[in-house]
């Protein structure tokens, strides 16, 4: 018999907002004057001494900024540290360090690298550094995903809870890749908009914005948070995952994997598509992203099916965090009783079918079920199916 996953706190550090309740009000009014950076983030409170908060990259520094307000709302847990884990996913990882490392050899010599470049850059530095700071003994993972990395981690851990082998795990994916080689990168290969405008499904879309972010999530067995009188504002009802096997960036045709992913985690949640409410969509503004995804969710929902936005017309693409602060948006959905816009949308794509985006304002809904999509480079399919915490 599985068990209940229950969502007890949730942290977010993105451009549109520091904190839950900052990244709500930049959900409804759209993407801030400074665009997809994080703006006057300042990670000393998150470390014991600046010399600390130095030998860590930028993107574990949200990871932890993020786990600091999710365990802040969760409050006191009462599971076995042996039986809390940690699974935080990213894409790059600390790509900025390894930059400015590499500089560091051409200018000034090998002996010069420095010696905290390996434990700066490594993937695993964002839930190895929450593990440390918190004294979390269970189950310390990422998953490297690209796109798709911060909703995969989020459903492995649910799982850990949900198969019994964890009793509590901080979840969530964090990215920092605004680094000048990482975004020529980006730029050289055309996945950016040259307007400099976040639009998904929009007919005039060319291109997402990069940005940056986290997001953690507090998940927690069912009764256990029960038990300790916690607040349960969400709950992880299922999850999927699955491979386009089709191309290193272009999604499969007509959105193939992605009909699977979702059609699997809605069976896994043990509900059917008429019992889904809401669906955030990966929506990047690329042309081939969103015609997939739109044909996907057509043909699995139909018209007139649940209320879709993309919140990355407000965030830009956070890539391996894209999957988390997406799941966070669901889950401050559900307690706002609100669906954002999809900010950017003007125009709607006559080779697009369509499908129940909100546009021009929020939308006021009655929560429930609620899907949220990653698909990633490499043909990384995620889908988390989300419900109220009630």
């Amino acid at each position: 018999m599985t068990r209940r996953v229950a969502i007890t706190g949730t942290g977010v550090v993105a451009n549109c907002g520091q904190g839950n309740d900052a990244f709500w009000q930049g959900l409804l009014s759209g993407p801030p004057e400074h665009g997809f950076d994080v703006a006057d983030f300042d990670p000393l409170p998150y470390f014991d001494n600046p010399k600390e908060a130095r030998r860590s990259d930028r993107f574990t520094q949200f990871a932890l900024a993020a786990a600091d307000e999710a365990l802040t709302q969760a409050g006191e847990l009462s599971a076995d540290p042996a039986r809390t884990g940690v699974w935080v996913g990213t894409g790059v990882g600390g790509i900025a360090t390894l930059e400015d490392q590499i500089e560091v050899f051409l200018t000034k010599g090998a002996r010069r690298v420095s010696p905290f470049l390996i434990p700066m850059m490594m993937g695993n530095a964002a839930p190895a550094s929450i593990s440390m700071k918190y004294g979390f003994q269970g189950p310390c993972e990422n998953t490297v995903t690209a796109c798709a990395a911060g909703t995969h981690s989020i459903g492995r851990a649910a799982d850990l809870i949900k198969y019994g082998r964890c009793d509590a795990v901080i979840a969530g994916g964090t990215e920092a890749t605004k680094s000048p080689v990482a975004m020529q990168g980006f730029i050289n290969m055309t996945a950016i908009s040259s307007a400099g405008i976040s639009r998904p499904f929009d007919a005039e879309r060319d291109g997402f914005m990069h940005s940056e972010a986290a997001a953690v999530l507090v998940l927690e067995e069912w009764d256990m948070a029960v038990a300790r009188g916690a607040t349960i504002v969400g709950e992880v009802l299922g999850s999927a995952s699955t491979a386009d096997a089709h191309h290193i960036t272009a999604p499969s045709p007509g959105g193939v994997g992605a009909i699977r992913c979702m059609e699997l985690a809605m069976e896994d949640a043990g509900i059917t598509a008429s019992d889904v409410a809401h669906i955030n969509a990966h929506g990047t503004s690329t042309p081939l992203n969103d015609a997939a995804e739109a044909h996907a969710v057509s043909k699995v929902f139909g018209a007139n099916g649940p209320l879709i936005t993309s919140t990355k017309g407000a965030t830009g693409h956070a890539l391996g965090a894209a999957g988390a602060i997406e799941a966070v948006a669901v889950i401050l959905a559900i307690q706002n009783g609100q669906v954002p816009p999809t900010h950017g949308f003007a125009t709607p794509d006559p080779e697009l079918p369509e499908i129940n985006l909100v546009t021009g304002q929020a939308a006021d809904w009655i929560p429930g079920p609620s899907l949220s999509n990653s698909f990633g480079f490499g043909g990384h399919n995620g889908t988390l199916v989300l419900g109220p915490g009630a």
